[in-house]
């Protein structure tokens, strides 16, 4: 049987099998020396006796550390539109880190309710679409619930964004059952719900949505710097168009990239933030080799 780990606390698996049952399962000797399962593996499972265990974890598509979740298809970035005030620096550099990590990026902008003068916003909203980004926007009087359903429609989301965003009212907004499940579980582990023994993806909207941030920390350190440049969404129309192969699109002649910017077909701001993360990687690697 094949199924996909849902939910994970200590050495004990909850498996969503193909036929939509939900087992508990043990994994086997063999499995437990090669990798250990985390949420979100696609697993086969076999019975013994009265037990279910995993037998075969498949390759992952990409693998968070924190939390331990795989095969994970987007990330939605939720930032507010004000209090806090949209931030472009922090969300371009958690597009960047997601989209290094083979996963997708989208866009929630929250609040769209307490916002006054709607200039400034919609001016980040076309920037990012013209981009190639997928943007949402949520708020009390916001008829979002059609367009966050066909968003998180079988897919596995992790939710990333600072406290304050919006991110427990948005989910409490599209269940109220998911943070009150979240909190239970906490208190009855007695530690705090980011625990890596502890991980659960909830289905939500026909979707499976993660109870833990998988990009809390913005690092680096472990990008290289033609990771980053490859990560880019705004830059595939014209990747490959440059004088040098290896170009990171920074100081080289001849660069595509650069004339894309120039002429307004690709984000100022988003390429300056590149420009910062390429610095922060350079940074790091001297800090390793002084």
């Amino acid at each position: 049987m094949q199924g996909k780990i849902i939910r994970l606390i200590s050495n004990q698996y909850r498996v969503l099998l193909d036929d939509k049952r939900i087992v508990d399962c043990i994994a086997m000797g063999k499995i437990r020396l090669d990798k250990a399962p985390i949420a979100g593996d696609l697993v086969d499972v076999e019975t013994y006796d009265d037990k279910y265990g995993i037998e075969k974890i498949y390759p992952r598509r990409n693998q968070l550390i924190r939390p331990p979740i795989a095969n994970v298809d987007q990330a939605i970035i939720v930032m507010s539109a004000v209090e806090p005030d949209f931030s472009m620096t922090l969300v371009d550099q958690l597009i960047f880190l997601i989209t290094c990590a083979n996963i997708k990026p989208i866009i929630m902008i929250s609040k769209m309710d307490l916002v006054k003068d709607m200039r400034v916003i919609l001016s980040i909203i076309e920037d990012y679409q013209m981009g190639g980004y997928q943007v949402i926007t949520t708020g009390k009087d916001e008829n979002d619930q059609q367009v966050i359903a066909e968003v998180l429609k079988d897919k596995i989301t992790v939710l990333a964004g600072q406290s304050g965003v919006g991110k427990s009212s948005f989910l409490n907004r599209i269940n109220p059952e998911f943070m009150l499940v979240t909190q239970k579980i906490s208190q009855a582990l007695g530690r705090g719900k980011h625990t890596t023994r502890h991980v659960e993806l909830h289905q939500v909207m026909d979707g499976w949505v993660a109870d833990t941030p998988g990009f809390s920390k913005l690092d680096f350190s472990n990008l290289t710097k033609d990771e980053l440049a490859n990560a880019v969404i705004d830059f595939a129309p014209y990747r490959g168009q440059c004088r040098f192969r290896d170009c990171l699109h920074d100081k080289e002649p001849g660069c595509a990239i650069k004339e894309a910017v120039e002429k307004g077909k690709v984000s100022k701001i988003r390429y300056l933030h590149y420009q910062q993360c390429l610095g922060f990687i350079e940074e790091k690697r001297k800090d390793i080799y002084d």
